[in-house]
């Protein structure tokens, strides 16, 4: 489902989603930034591994 899809949605959880999906990911990166660990991500058909370094410099 695309982004639009999902904010045309009838549904309002389902409109709601992506909010919440966004904001899981934000913690994801602030804890991750916290305990000094990676986050791991399935991009491209690839799994990446970010390191808490690299979370660091993008928030700067």
């Amino acid at each position: 489902m695309t982004q639009e899809e999902l904010w045309k949605a009838r549904n309002p959880d389902l409109r709601n989603s992506l909010i919440a999906m966004r904001r899981a990911a934000e913690m994801a990166r602030q804890i991750a930034i916290q305990t000094n660990t990676a986050i791991v991500l399935f991009k491209d058909g690839k799994v990446v591994r970010i390191p808490a370094d690299q979370l660091r410099e993008r928030k700067d």
